[in-house]
């Protein structure tokens, strides 16, 4: 019978999904007992325990259904690389309200200067304030837009789509389009047309994205709708990667060398 209670209490608590005031309850009653504090306390106490973990679960879950290919934050950036990139742009964006306002932003640089990077760390602080998030390579989406235009879902696929706050849309321009992909994924941009939030990163210019789509006339009109409300991200320089590498070359051999020095 004394069992009764705890587990009629554990019943309803599943039921109503607030699974941390399961699991804190009893934890906190004591905590709150030895600390002297009354019952609208404990019970304030254990409210902010499971409001915390409900926003971490909601942030991880919005992770989750971007596909990030790998989760990264602004903060492990190293702006110092690349200051062309403007630092105090990057970090104004990462409030969002540029989402609210269904603006876009573009990334355009050489390879390995870190578009992705950013890219990413913009979309998990999209996450971060309960934004949904898609995530895809310009290659993958105009595939996926292809299978799903031949299963007869493409509709339903499209209205996917439609529904992220912020679609990221990853290396646009490392691939020539068919004439089909071109205006499949001009379809994408279109619809979203101050109705939600585009970032695009991309190794060309403007004046080479028509070497992308194969067409003057769908680039020029891409271009208008994308860069209507637009941030620009510049981001030539030398390739951050490459000059990890090359580091971490210039360490090995120091170490092999310090390895090999006669004693």
């Amino acid at each position: 019978m004394n069992e009764t209670p705890q587990l009629l209490l554990s019943h309803h608590l599943k039921a109503l999904k607030l699974p941390t005031f399961l699991r804190e309850y009893d934890k906190v009653a004591q905590q709150c007992a030895s600390e002297g504090l009354d019952h609208p306390r404990y019970l304030l106490r254990l409210s902010e325990l499971e409001l915390i973990d409900r926003e971490r679960r909601m942030v991880e879950r919005r992770i989750r259904e971007a596909r990030f290919p790998t989760v990264k934050s602004l903060d492990s950036f190293d702006f110092m690389a690349l200051p062309i990139l403007n630092k105090a742009l990057v970090n104004e964006l990462a409030r969002c309200e540029y989402i609210m306002r269904r603006e876009n932003i573009i990334a355009l640089g050489n390879s390995g200067t870190g578009k992705t990077h950013i890219a990413l760390g913009l979309g998990l602080s999209a996450c971060q304030k309960g934004l949904s998030v898609g995530f895809v390579t310009a290659s993958a989406l105009v595939h996926e837009l292809l299978e799903a235009r031949d299963d007869k879902r493409l509709l339903r696929f499209q209205k996917q789509l439609a529904g992220y706050k912020l679609l990221i849309i990853d290396e646009l321009g490392f691939v020539p389009l068919s004439k089909t992909g071109a205006e499949l994924l001009f379809e994408v941009f279109s619809q979203r047309y101050e109705r939600g939030s585009i970032l695009v990163t991309s190794n060309l210019p403007f004046d080479e994205w028509t070497e992308v789509f194969g067409s003057e006339r769908l680039t020029g009109a891409l271009l208008d709708r994308l860069t209507h409300h637009v941030n620009i991200l510049e981001m030539n320089g030398e390739s951050y990667r490459l000059n990890q590498s090359k580091k971490r070359r210039r360490q090995t051999a120091a170490t092999s060398s310090g390895e090999n020095a006669p004693n």
